[in-house]
């Protein structure tokens, strides 16, 4: 596949600019820090096509691509990382984090619990089984809320202690 003009003029404009430094990584993180989506996409893809199992390069893919609103491919995305690098921590947590804002608990649950079985010290993915955890509670506590109208009050106190713990920042 050839690539397209707008391709290789972004590609060039980059080059000419002095982002294609030695670091492409930093290169296409800034891009993504500061929003400028096509562009880290573009850069992302020059890199792919030259080490296209590049997991680092990979993995910020899947970040463009959800900053882009594609989260079906960027779960692909992820999902094909856990399978060329299963001992990678990151893209396990990274999946998780897209499957809980569907609402995919279960699936997020044993995507973080390989994340820390990888690596049990990894901060981030503890965390994120924690609110895991939590909106699961949350959703419990709803459920039976709708069930059990007597126990209503005690109910509806864990379920909004529950959903304030999430909140904080």
């Amino acid at each position: 596949m050839r690539p397209s003009l707008s391709f290789i003029a972004i590609c060039t404009s980059l080059t000419l600019s002095g982002l294609a430094r030695a670091d492409i990584y930093s290169d296409v993180n800034a891009l993504v820090q500061s929003g400028q989506w096509q562009k880290a996409q573009a850069l992302a893809e020059f890199r792919l096509q030259t080490a296209p199992t590049d997991p680092q390069m990979r993995l910020l893919q899947s970040r463009i691509q959800t900053g882009l609103g594609q989260t079906q491919a960027a779960m692909d995305t992820l999902r094909a990382l856990t399978q060329s690098y299963p001992e990678l921590p990151e893209p396990h947590n990274n999946l998780a984090v897209l499957l809980v804002r569907e609402n995919r608990f279960a699936e997020a649950l044993q995507a973080l619990q390989t994340a820390v079985q990888v690596r049990p010290d990894y901060a981030l993915a503890l965390e994120n089984l924690g609110d895991t955890h939590l909106a699961l509670a949350i959703e419990a506590y709803a459920k039976a809320l709708k069930s059990s109208p007597v126990q209503a009050p005690r109910l509806q106190t864990k379920k909004t202690a529950a959903e304030q713990v999430l909140k904080t920042p």
